[in-house]
Order: structure tokens, then sequence, then C-alpha cells
């Protein structure tokens, strides 16, 4: 388990991955992992509750799936969070077949509201959060021919979720994309589009072998101020 504490945002958050230990399945693996993970975040006086964003990564799909199914039962209510799941068998260094990235943050107001904003239909993955003025989107992701044709379906998708809180590209503080194995960054920043420019963001790249459904070649993470 690898633990991270950090100021940002005018806030203090919780970095916490880790691996699964062997189980049985890959859903009693995940329940373990929560579990520990939980338990970092009490040493710091959080809990799952205080969860903004978390990453499911799985071994191969069947362990995604399973792993991204036990998060849904232990990220419930007020512990749901902004969400991505992937498969990168790359990710791991042990056997595990179940990997997680959970940030969770400390409200400045210790009542501070959690707000969860569905997609309609309602689906897996909240469409966005928004907890003590910070707006936290979940994975956003399009199932397209060519990865030009997916950004293009992306981000007009993400501009309308941050115009709906009130905010706007020039106050987006990072930019996540995680890029099919098969892209380059290179080809990625050739073709995004200048409308979505974030000029105050830190924008990173990562490399997954799936996401939720075959076809997909990037999934798009952004986190503003509201």
């Amino acid at each position: 388990m690898r633990t991270r504490v950090f100021e940002w945002l005018d806030r203090e958050f919780i970095a916490v991955a880790g691996e699964s230990r062997p189980a049985a399945n890959a859903s009693d693996e995940a329940r373990e992992l929560f579990s520990r993970v939980a338990g970092e975040l009490e040493g710091f006086g959080l809990s799952l509750d205080n969860t903004v964003r978390s990453r499911i990564w799985g071994r191969d799909r069947e362990s995604r799936d399973l792993g991204s199914a036990e998060r849904v039962k232990t990220l419930a209510g007020r512990a749901r969070s902004a969400s991505s799941s992937f498969i990168a068998s790359g990710y791991f260094d042990s056997d595990a077949r179940v990997g997680i990235e959970l940030l969770a943050m400390r409200p400045a107001r210790p009542n501070a509201e959690k707000k969860l904003v569905e997609y309609v239909p309602p689906i897996v993955p909240v469409r966005y959060i928004v907890y003590d003025s910070v707006v936290f989107l979940s994975g956003v992701t399009a199932v397209l021919q060519t990865l030009e044709e997916q950004i293009t379906d992306v981000i007009p998708r993400i501009t309308g979720s941050l115009e709906d809180v009130g905010t706007s590209w020039d106050r987006v503080a990072r930019v996540s994309c995680v890029l099919h194995r098969s892209q380059t960054v290179a080809g990625l920043r050739a073709i995004w589009p200048k409308t979505a420019l974030a000029p105050n963001a830190r924008i990173d790249y990562a490399f997954a072998d799936g996401y939720s459904t075959p076809g997909k070649l990037i999934e798009v993470e952004v986190t503003a101020r509201g």
C-alpha cells in the first residue's frame, strides 16, 4: 500500500494506491483491498465517505469487471465518487488481480456537502461530484472508430459538465488521459481541440490495455475548481 498526503486546491488530499492480496477470486481480492484502504484513511481521521475519485485496475477483463462490481458495493451512498476502471496486466508487480488508486479529500468545511450528479438515465459511474467547491468528473469515454472521433465526442460532454457546474476549462486543475497502448501521447496532442485548452491544469498520461467496453481508445478524467 502506498499513501501520499499533499496540499492541492487549498485542500488536503490523501492518495492511496495498492494491489490486492491473493484470494479465491477477484471479488474477494477487491473486498480485502478496500478494507485496507479504509484502514489507511482512518489513520488520517478520514473514511471512504471522503473519497472523491477512484480507479480500478484489473489484470484482465474478468478481474476489472469483478473489481468494479465490488467498488459499487463498497463506495455507495456518501462514499460514491468520480470513477474509472481499466485493464492493464503490466500495472501489477505481484500476482494480484485487482489494483486501486483512491483519492480522498479533507474538506475545508467539516460539514461540506458532497453533491452527486448522475447521467440521464443513470449509469454505474456518476457524471460528476462537487465536494466543498471542487469538481471531479468521472472518466469520459466513447466507442467510435478512431481516437480523433472519440476525442471529438468526449470533449463537448466534458465541457457541458463543467458548464453545468458553472465552471470552465480555465478553472480545470488537472486532466488525466488514460490512452490505449495502441495510441501515443504525440498523436493525442496533435488532435486535442483548442476549445479544451486548460492553461492552469496539470496534464498527465497513462496507458491501459482495455476499458469497460471494447473499442475505447481513451478515457479522460477532469478535476476543476467550482
